[in-house]
């Protein structure tokens, strides 16, 4: 059982595994590395920033089916309305190891 849902890539892909490799393979090259620059910005108290990349990865997360909005939202609120960052690194760890998770099982199932 992995923690990502292929459902809407597939029907994104309509059948086509190349273009689904290539999402896939995307997914991989570009979230890691946002997640990264997300959780700096958070330690370096930079709400706009992390704004930046949370809000950039939502579509990503959303069509692997990662369930992460909730958490993408805490870190949104702190940036646009200045909320309190107590939730926030609780979210970005949350947000990491989901990811995590996922680009190992996505690197295993289409062996990259």
């Amino acid at each position: 059982m992995s923690n990502y849902n292929l459902n809407d890539v597939r029907e994104m892909a309509g059948g086509d595994e190349d273009f689904m490799q290539v999402v896939v393979q995307t997914f991989l090259e570009e979230i890691p590395p946002d997640v990264a620059a997300m959780n700096e910005a958070i330690n370096n108290n930079n709400p706009s920033l992390a704004y930046q990349f949370a809000h950039k990865m939502k579509p990503n997360l959303q069509l692997f089916g990662l369930e992460l909005m909730e958490q993408i939202k805490i870190i949104e609120a702190w940036s646009k309305h200045g909320r309190q960052k107590d939730d926030v690194p609780e979210a970005a760890d949350k947000i990491s190891q989901k990811v995590n998770v996922a680009v190992a099982a996505l690197k295993r199932d289409f062996n990259l």
